[in-house]
Formats: C-alpha cells, structure tokens, sequence
C-alpha cells in the first residue's frame, strides 16, 4: 500500500509531517506560521510599538526557530502597515563566524574552547550584533542584491536625504569600524557610501595635497632659478620634509586608531589597514572625541548603540528587535551545556537588555535553565530575569499538538476538504486516548516523527488490493512504545 494513496484517499494532497525543521518546512512557511501559535506566543512577541525582551527556554524542537521566524513574520507586516515607525530585526542566529574570529585571537593552549569563552564578554556580543546591524543598513542603503537579511527588513527605500551632518558622520564611523560585507571590498563599499550621504572627503586631503604642493613647488624653483647647487645643501630636502610632517602625523594617528579598535573588537576580522585608510579619509573634527570600540569595557559599545539607533530612528525606524536562536548549534559548542552557557551568560545583563528602543528574543535550549537556577546570586542580579518576561520551559499540551497537526491536515488538504487526525485513525482509539498519547510526545518535532513512522508503518503492512484507510490501534499503540523508547535513548 503506498502511503501517497493513503493521504489522496483523506482528501491529503501532500504529507504535512515530512519535514521537521521549521526552516525548510513549506508546510509552516506557507500556512500555519500565521496561524498555529505557542500558547505563550502573546508573552514573547508583545507589542510592537514597545519592544521588550524576552527570554525563552525550550528543548530540541519545541519550537524555538519556529517561533523567531513567526516573529520576523509578524513584523514584516506590521512594517507594511505602519511605513513611518518601522521595526528593525537583527538575526543574531549565526554563531560560527564570530566564534571562529575570537578563536583566532588565541594561540596555544589558549585555544581550547572552554578556556576561549571564558574570555568572551558582554561587550564581544554587542559587537557581532552592531556589526550585523550595521551590515544591513548599509546594504539597504547601496541596494546591495546579494544581501540576504530578515524579511522584515525588506525597505524599498530609505529618506537617507534626511540625515543631519552629525549623523552622516556616525554612520560613516559605524560603518568604517562594523560593515562586515563580503559583497565587495571594505573600502569602495565605504567611498560608495560616503558619496551616497553626500560626505566629501577632499577636505581630509589637505595635508597630503600641501605636501606634494610644496615638494613640486621646491623642485619647480630650482629648476626655474637654475639653483642646482641647492641639491648640495639640506635644505631643499628640509623644507619638503617638514611639509609631509602633517599627512605623516594623521597617517600614525590613523594607524594608531586602527590597530587599537582591531585589537578590541574581537569578534570582527582583522581590519587595521582597511580602517586605517578610511580614517584618513575623514575629517580630524568628525573623529576627534567620537566613541570608538578601543578598550575592553561595554561603555563604548552602548555609545556606538545609541548613535546606531539615532541613525535608524530618522531613517524611520525606532525600533530594533534583536533574535538570537540556536546557541547550541555552533560546530565549536557542538551542543555541551558548558560552553553555551560560557557563551550566552555574558549577554543575560539587564542594562542591555533592557536599552531602550530595543526588545531581545532570547531562545535557549532547555539545558540551561537548570544552570540559571543554580548560578549565583550576583549572576541574578545583573541579569534581573524576573523582568524579561522569562519562558521556563516551552511546553505543548495534547490539546495544543492535535490542533498544530489538524492545522497541518487542514493546510495540506485538497479543494473545502478539512481532515482531522481522528480521521486517519481506527473509531477504537478514543479522542481521550488520543490525547494522551500526544502529550507524551512532548514537542512538535517528537509529533511530526512519530506521525509520519505511524503512517508508514500502517501502508507497509498492506498492499494495494487489499487496503485499509484508518490506522488500527495495534499499529497505533506499537509504533508509539517503540518511539517513546527510542526518544528516551536520543535523549
């Protein structure tokens, strides 16, 4: 018996439980990410208008990624509603690269990932996260077509006509020290959007052109008056010396900069020569008493933040919504509580959660609440969880998990047709049974596993001939022993 036959017959044109992984889930994309919801999906989400934090724990497919891109989902249309105060998302999902730029800062022993992330700091987080802001933003602004970001950022247009000098001028420094891109090269991205903002960057020359000016100027002279005896003597050589002095004194004053922001922004490549380069593009008045990642404090990053978000905020975006999903999934964490507690504890601090203008979606494996109930109380106090609208545990009732799977059947079925579970199954499993068997299952993953085993499981034990279209309660009561035993190995 084939299985295809099996869900034609329920009116089931395609099998709603094929995929577990809400990513690649057209099943949720298409129909129930606007839909089916978390019963604590009014806690995280909030409103809009105000975001707030909101710290969530859930074990391995409970529905923690599912639930981000409903986020994203639902603030894209609410930036479609409301076109003057939008909403700014940063996907802060993709650990990898950032792990592997701070690892490299280490040699030796050092280099061991347990001795690594004890190094990592709050101020290492505001990093990876501005600079993907600001990649984006600068992205939006140069139309960059291979970007890939949030859908709820998918601006058509930003009135960058609006930015004031000082602004201008804060964009260019946040770009210069976070654009990230590897769309093209660091410094035309940077001279391209320089000339984007109407920002001229002749006037930093000044230097450079009064050096060659008087060089050529000495040597003109000379020529003209015919003093070569001149050659013999040092001052000609003084006098075009002492007019590099200028571009000589900016260009240490630069590299001094660079070579201080590189060594503190830890979570970003290496960028010296590039940053270099570009601060010599710019005016001394626009950098002379600008914040800039220098040390290893926080306070820097906070000033950066805020700049960010008066840039954003005239641009018609105000609020910026932060997403951090799948901690455990970095090849360099691969999955030990330990270290992604290491990683994740330095960014459980209530002064940046709590920042105004911005609402953090913090989505955590469920291994970690049992490390926040036993940490220490200065760990409570920093990060003042009582306040972040904490999720304990992101758990599915049976009720809830046979509404999600009907809300599949119904998304999947064929013309007015609305299959239920209860449907594909023998009238001697009751509803109460039904509901039970369900709850044991946990999480929507377990859900879809064991659903899609059981159907075929069911087709295989008969043939075309001789069919049979409800799944028996032998079928059903076997094929949820053996999941249950196999789910309590996995874990």
């Amino acid at each position: 018996m084939n299985l295809q036959s099996f869900l034609e017959y329920h009116g089931i044109v395609a099998n709603p439980f094929a995929d577990e992984d809400a990513q690649t889930d057209l099943v949720f994309k298409g129909h129930c990410i606007s839909s089916t919801y978390h019963p604590t999906w009014d806690k995280i989400y909030g409103n809009p208008t105000e975001p707030a934090t909101a710290v969530v724990f859930g074990e391995k497919g409970a529905g923690k990624t599912a639930l981000r891109m409903q986020i994203v989902r639902h603030l894209a249309d609410d930036n479609a509603e409301s076109q003057e105060a939008r909403t700014f998302v940063v996907e802060y999902d993709d650990f990898n690269s950032f792990l592997d730029r701070f690892r490299e800062r280490f040699r030796g022993r050092r280099r061991k990932m347990d001795r690594v992330l004890a190094k990592w700091k709050l101020w290492d987080h505001m990093d990876a996260i501005l600079s993907l802001g600001v990649t984006q933003l600068v992205d939006r602004i140069l139309k960059t077509k291979s970007a890939d970001h949030p859908a709820a950022c998918d601006l058509k247009k930003l009135p960058t006509g609006e930015l004031d000098d000082s602004q201008v001028r804060d964009l260019l420094l946040l770009a210069a020290v976070y654009d990230q891109s590897g769309a093209e090269t660091c410094d035309r991205r940077w001279r391209k959007l320089a000339r984007k903002l109407g920002y001229s960057t002749w006037k930093a020359r000044w230097d450079f052109l009064l050096g060659t000016a008087v060089t050529l100027g000495t040597a003109a002279i000379l020529i003209w008056q015919n003093w070569w005896d001149y050659l013999t003597t040092p001052w000609p050589y003084v006098i075009a010396g002492a007019s590099w002095v200028p571009f000589l004194w900016r260009s240490v004053k630069a590299c001094w900069r660079g070579w201080r922001v590189t060594r503190q922004t830890r979570t970003l490549n290496p960028m010296r020569k590039r940053l270099r380069r570009i601060l010599r593009r710019m005016n001394d008045n626009d950098i002379v008493g600008q914040p800039l990642p220098r040390a290893q404090r926080s306070d820097d990053r906070y000033e950066m933040l805020a700049k960010f978000q008066q840039v954003l905020t005239t641009l018609g975006l105000p609020r910026i919504v932060v997403l951090v999903d799948r901690v455990d999934e970095p090849y360099l964490i691969n999955g030990s509580s330990e270290l992604m507690r290491e990683l994740v504890w330095p960014l459980l601090d209530n002064k940046l959660l709590k920042h105004p203008g911005i609402g953090f979606k913090l989505f955590f494996p469920e291994e970690l609440i049992g490390s926040i109930d036993r940490a220490e109380k200065s760990f409570h106090q920093r990060a003042r969880l009582d306040k972040q609208n904490l999720v304990r545990s992101l758990e599915w009732t049976g009720e809830s998990l046979y509404d999600m799977a009907n809300a599949r059947l119904e998304a999947c079925a064929k013309g007015d047709t609305r299959p239920v579970l209860s449907d594909l199954l023998d009238e001697s499993i009751s509803h109460a049974r039904l509901i039970e068997a369900l709850r044991s299952l946990r999480v929507p993953r377990h859900l879809f596993k064991f659903l899609y085993r059981l159907m075929v499981a069911h087709t295989n034990t008969y043939t075309e001939s001789e069919p049979s279209w409800r799944i028996s309660a032998q079928t059903f009561e076997a094929q949820l022993a053996l999941y249950q035993r196999e789910a309590i190995e996995y874990r």
